[in-house]
């Protein structure tokens, strides 16, 4: 039970606002850091996350949903809290909050710097509701495994999967900052299809290659081991706009 995928090198947010997704499609993404985005600098880019979480909630259909994986960051002795961010969007677009779950990235009780301990999963629709008396898991326990060290863990991706093949219509996974695309290999992986959108010719090709099995877990195809994590000189403020990051 494979899905098909669809890989497209460009940048996700013109791709996404050049027209309306099908029904059955539902938008799973990590938004850029301003770590990645150096020129808006923090208030432009507070905007134009907004606009894009709004744009994202706007282009799936009304019973489909939008699904964002969000890491918040401490900057200048504040705490950005990105889900907030992303139900500013998300209201501005008419949706509405169906889950919010935590990720931890390590053990609670672990002092962290510069991030959380722990990442956002929120899922965002216009017109679905959650089925009465549906109970599901709020707290993730650990990120699963990481094809590069700003991906969004495996735990978090096969959690979407099971939700969009249990309680939605959506058959396809779109991912417009989808970087080596965890989300798609693991869609794939539970037979649905996906489409990548990534701006860094690099990585977008390793998105084409990157699958997911429960028995395997990540591996590039080709390969008898798990891909390794990038390396951290490639990451922050010298990655290319528009790419993903560990949200």
């Amino acid at each position: 039970m494979t899905g098909t995928r669809t890989l497209h090198h460009g940048d996700g947010v013109a791709w996404l606002a050049s027209a309306p997704l099908p029904a059955d499609h539902a938008l799973v993404t990590s938004l850029p850091d301003v770590s990645e985005l150096p020129a808006l600098g923090d208030a432009a880019w507070r905007r134009w996350f907004i606009d894009v979480v709004a744009l994202a909630c706007t282009q799936v259909a009304e019973d489909a949903v939008a699904i964002f994986y969000q890491t918040d960051i401490k900057r200048d002795g504040r705490w950005v809290d990105k889900s907030y961010l992303v139900q500013l969007g998300a209201e501005r677009a008419g949706s509405h909050l169906l889950w919010h779950k935590l990720v931890c990235r390590v053990p609670a009780g672990t002092p962290t710097f510069g991030r959380p301990a722990y990442a956002h999963l929120l899922c965002m629709s216009r017109g679905l509701r959650n089925p009465p008396g549906r109970a599901s898991i709020d707290v993730l326990p650990a990120l699963g495994q990481m094809s590069w060290s700003r991906a969004m863990g495996t735990a978090a991706c096969i959690a979407v999967a099971e939700f969009l093949r249990a309680d939605t219509a959506c058959r396809t996974v779109v991912d417009p900052f989808c970087g080596v695309g965890t989300m798609l290999a693991v869609a794939n992986g539970f037979g649905l299809d996906a489409i990548g959108v990534e701006l860094s010719r690099r990585r977008a090709a390793r998105a084409k290659r990157l699958c997911w099995t429960p028995e395997g877990g990540v591996r590039t195809a080709g390969e008898d081991r798990p891909p390794e994590v990038d390396a951290v000189s490639e990451l922050g403020p010298t990655s290319e706009p528009g790419s993903v990051s560990e949200p």
